[in-house]
C-alpha cells in the first residue's frame, strides 16, 4: 500500500493547541491519517486556541462553499500596553499606568459592536503584492493597509479588575474580524493602548468547541485505528441547506453534471415517514442550495442549485 490513503475524506474538529500554526495541525493530521489532501477553515494565530475545522479528502473541496463563517472568540486583554504585533508575544512598544474605569469600558466596548471598519494588522497571513504581511512585517516593512468592513455582533466584558487593567471579553464577529486589532482600536479610543494576552475561539463554521478533540486525543484514536472513524461526513457543514432525494438514475445524471427537472424530486423523510409527493416550483427560490442525495442509500452527492426550474450542480462530492 502506498502513503496516500484516498479513501479517508470527512472532516475533523480539532482543539487547537497554542504554539501551533493552522499549517502545523493540518501536518500532523495528514500524517495521522496518511492522506495528502488536508486543509482547515479559518486561520488562527499560534498563541490562539480553539475551533480549528480540518477538512480531509474530497471534503476540502467544501473550503470555499462552507456556508458560517461567524465566529466567537473569549480574549484576554491588558490596557496601557501596546506591542508591534498587538499581542502580549510582541515587543512592547508603550507601557503606561492605565486607570479606566468598568463602565467607561464598557461604554467603549459598545461602541465597536455592528458593522465597523478595521485595518488588518501587519502580523497577518493577508498576501500584499504576493507576499504575507508577517513576513514583510519580520523585515521590518509596513505597508499601508486599507480598512476592511468586518461586523462585530456582539462584545461581552467577562471579568475586569481595574487594579490591574486586565480582563477577558467574548466577542462574537463575523469572517476577516481581527481581535487583536479590535482590543488594539479599543485602547487607542480609551487613550492608554491595549493588547491582546490570550485568544480562544469557540465557535467557528458552525461548530463548537465542545464538538472538538485534541491533537492528543486524536493520537490515541490513531493509536488504535480509529481516527479515521472520528471524520464526520462532509455534508455536516452543509446542515444549515434543506435536503433533497433524487431517484438513483437522477443520480447517476448529477454526478455527470447534468440539470435535473425539479418535479422529479423529493423533499427529506419528515418525522420519520417518507414524502412522496412532488414538489413544487415555488418551493424552491431561485439560486437556492441544496444538500443533494440518492434516494436509496442516503448517500450525499454534493450541492446543488435550483435555476431557471431545474437543479443544477453546484459542487459534486
Amino acid at each position: 500500500m502506498g502513503w496516500q490513503n484516498s479513501a479517508v475524506n470527512g472532516l475533523l474538529l480539532i482543539d487547537k493547541p497554542t504554539d501551533f500554526t493552522s499549517f502545523d495541525v493540518c501536518a500532523v493530521v495528514r500524517g495521522m491519517l496518511r492522506t495528502k489532501k488536508v486543509g482547515h477553515s479559518g486561520t488562527l494565530d499560534p498563541m490562539a486556541t480553539g475551533v480549528l475545522p480540518i477538512l480531509v479528502g474530497s471534503a476540502t473541496r467544501a473550503l470555499d462553499l462552507i456556508p458560517s463563517h461567524d465566529k466567537t472568540y473569549v480574549a484576554g486583554f491588558r490596557l496601557g500596553v501596546t506591542t508591534d504585533t498587538l499581542d502580549i508575544t510582541g515587543k512592547v512598544l508603550s507601557e503606561q499606568h492605565a486607570d479606566v474605569p468598568e463602565q467607561t469600558l464598557r461604554d467603549v466596548l459598545h461602541s465597536f459592536t455592528g458593522d465597523i471598519m478595521q485595518v488588518p494588522p501587519m502580523y497577518s497571513a493577508i498576501s500584499v503584492g504576493g507576499k504575507k504581511l508577517y513576513d514583510l512585517a519580520r523585515e521590518g516593512v509596513e505597508v499601508e493597509r486599507e480598512a476592511r468592513p468586518v461586523t462585530v455582533y456582539a462584545i461581552g466584558l467577562n471579568e475586569y479588575e481595574p487594579e490591574c487593567a486586565a480582563g477577558v471579553i467574548t466577542v462574537s464577529c463575523s469572517k476577516g474580524t481581527y481581535i487583536r486589532t479590535l482590543i488594539d482600536d479599543v485602547g487607542r479610543v480609551l487613550g492608554c493602548g491595549a493588547v491582546l494576552t490570550s485568544l480562544r475561539r469557540t465557535e467557528a463554521s458552525g461548530f463548537t468547541v465542545e464538538q472538538c478533540m485534541t491533537l492528543s486525543q486524536a493520537q490515541a484514536y490513531k493509536d488504535t485505528d480509529q481516527l479515521a472513524e472520528q471524520l464526520l461526513p462532509v455534508d455536516t457543514v452543509f446542515a444549515c441547506y434543506p435536503a433533497l432525494y433524487i431517484a438513483d438514475t437522477q443520480a447517476v445524471r448529477f454526478n455527470n453534471g447534468a440539470g435535473l427537472a425539479l418535479e422529479r424530486l423529493f423533499p427529506p423523510v419528515i418525522d420519520g415517514v417518507r414524502q412522496t409527493e412532488r414538489l413544487c416550483h415555488d418551493r424552491y427560490p431561485e439560486e437556492s442550495l441544496y444538500r443533494v442525495y440518492a434516494r436509496s442509500d442516503r448517500r450525499f452527492l454534493g450541492l446543488g442549485v435550483k435555476r431557471q426550474d431545474e437543479l443544477r450542480v453546484a459542487k459534486r462530492f
